[in-house]
């Protein structure tokens, strides 16, 4: 029963760490991504800016939350299969010229979570819940960003078998 409760526990740490953040929406977003053997997957989301910003001398680190729902699909033995996923992550992202404009850099860890167990012919996983840790890159411009993220998936060994997942995810977004 613990173990039920562990992805809700989560969850609600992630959440309750928003509490100083703008409840509306400030953007959406559409991402596309490859994984190993044949692995893919199109997510779409939405993003919650927090109050929060600390200048540097060269940039602006600021921090958002995502929430989104997605698609996984993964060749299995008998043909494709496919599964729903839904993810909540704060992200931190530095701005390399103290504005929400031009090149920035992001990372993140956040919580993961399938409608079944994803086995696939080359990988099987023992949870549904898992672990998103993202790093990646883009450029805003205007209310548009387009960006490249790499995010491994895995239940951190909380459970085995744990072989992850890698997804490279070409990012389109857009700001209210």
């Amino acid at each position: 029963m613990r173990i039920k409760l562990l992805p809700l526990a989560a969850c609600l740490a992630v959440a309750s760490g928003a509490a100083h953040a703008d409840w509306s929406p400030s953007g959406f977003f559409f991402e596309g991504a490859v994984a190993d053997h044949s692995g893919y997957s199109f997510n779409a989301g939405l993003v919650w800016p927090w109050n929060w910003r600390y200048e540097t001398a060269g940039g602006l680190v600021t921090l958002q939350t995502e929430a989104s729902l997605g698609q996984w699909s993964g060749k299995s033995a008998t043909g494709r299969v496919s599964f729903t996923q839904v993810v909540l992550q704060p992200i931190f992202r530095y701005h390399f010229d103290k504005s929400a404009t031009g090149f920035f850099v992001e990372g993140g860890i956040g919580l993961s979570y399938t409608d079944k167990v994803y086995i696939t012919a080359s990988k099987t996983f023992s949870t549904r819940f898992n672990f998103a840790d993202t790093i990646g890159t883009g450029y805003s411009f205007g209310a548009q960003e387009v960006g490249l993220r790499l995010t491994h998936y895995s239940n951190a060994g909380i459970k085995h078998p744990n072989p992850g997942e890698n997804f490279l995810q070409l990012r389109y977004g857009v700001k209210f």
